[in-house]
């Protein structure tokens, strides 16, 4: 039987002494070093969903991910149910276990030797995006960032002024200095609504795109591809990051 292309080893990330945090790694299975990207689940979902899906897109252009299990979600202790914005000290707790986590992967890849330590970036989707978001501002070792069906906070979140104390889109999608932000979005999403897609890309700094897919809240498998290459050709060669930066234009695609 030949060998698999590619390496999937689901283990137990360490969270510096914190609950072990699920997480599946894809690797290309070569002798070089190749870029990686962390991918974050949304809602209710699992790492399984990132993994199979954008994962899979990126491993077959030759770039490694690594995809965890949020607190509460997929295969760790249930309690999601629980989880209400009638308690908002419990779910700011959660969220910032879950931004520690999320860097948790990012050291977790920067220190593989089969990864480029400077071709690193990360992917979220919903909930992911956010946390995507949060985390890639203030870490450098992120050089791009990917949103499926992000945005900024609906209009009617509850308790806006807190949230936006330790997470606010728009700030950290400020943070980026710099850095390049592909943005995904449905046209027709009910929960991450087109109107906090342009809210979100209006308050990014360049370079910056925005693609719109005919859809709802998951992306169709032709908009993972987008992404996909789109984090292929940002992370295909080290040190051409800044020329590819430089050469990127704003747009809201059709």
């Amino acid at each position: 039987m030949a060998e698999s292309p590619f390496i999937r080893h689901a283990f137990e990330l360490d969270s510096d002494g914190g609950e072990p945090i699920p997480a599946i790694l894809q690797l290309p299975r070569t002798t070089g070093h190749v870029p990686g990207v962390v991918l974050l689940h949304g809602f209710s979902s699992r790492k399984e969903r990132m993994a199979d899906s954008i994962g899979r897109s990126l491993l077959q252009r030759g770039i490694a991910s690594v995809a965890i299990d949020l607190p509460l979600h997929g295969t760790r202790d249930g309690g999601l149910e629980s989880l209400s914005l009638r308690n908002p000290l419990d779910v700011v707790q959660k969220w910032r276990l879950a931004v520690r986590e999320a860097r948790a992967a990012v050291r977790y890849l920067s220190t593989q030797s089969a990864i480029d330590p400077r071709r690193l970036g990360i992917a979220g989707y919903s909930l992911g995006a956010y946390l995507a978001l949060i985390v890639a501002s203030d870490d450098q070792l992120l050089r791009t960032v990917a949103l499926a069906a992000g945005g900024d906070l609906p209009e009617a979140t509850p308790f806006a002024a807190l949230v936006r104390t330790f997470a606010d889109p728009r700030k950290a999608v400020r943070g980026l200095a710099g850095r390049p932000l592909l943005m995904v979005n449905g046209r027709h999403d009910r929960t991450i609504q087109p109107a906090q897609a342009r809210a979100l890309f209006e308050a990014a700094g360049e370079p910056k795109e925005l693609r719109w897919y005919e859809g709802g809240h998951w992306p169709p498998p032709d908009a993972i591809e987008t992404v996909a290459n789109w984090l292929a050709d940002q992370l295909g060669e080290s040190g051409n990051q800044s020329t590819r930066a430089a050469k990127m234009s704003s747009h809201g695609a059709q």
